[in-house]
């Protein structure tokens, strides 16, 4: 986690059923269509960035840092809602994204790689 002190509405982060990471799962979904996008990590702060910004900020586990989703690429995720699974644990961000989720390029990080199912 970023270890900065968050301002989350104290009312939302005693909600939160965090990992031991002290993260979330956020699973970003097109607002519209109900395509699944993508699923970034968040902790407080970037849930509260989230909210009150608009825009997705998510928390890196591999840079050990806070991005804003676009801010680089330029496919942004507008936050249309936010909204608690019924355990706490998982948040469902839905968004309007402009252009592709993935890093990869593609709409979604789910198109690339559809698993057999046996039949």
């Amino acid at each position: 986690m970023g270890g900065m002190t968050s301002n989350l509405d104290p009312a939302i982060a005693a909600r939160l059923k965090r990992g031991a990471d002290g993260l979330v799962p956020a699973i970003a979904q097109q607002y519209d269509t109900g395509e699944v996008l993508m699923l970034g990590w968040m902790d407080d702060e970037a849930l509260h960035r989230t909210l009150t910004t608009g825009r997705c900020t998510y928390w890196s586990r591999s840079r050990q840092e806070y991005w804003v989703k676009g801010d680089t690429s330029g496919h942004v995720q507008h936050v249309k809602s936010v909204a608690l699974d019924c355990d706490a644990d998982t948040l469902l961000v839905k968004v309007d994204q402009v252009g592709a989720a993935c890093h990869t390029g593609d709409r979604t990080c789910f198109d690339a790689d559809v698993l057999d199912l046996g039949k």
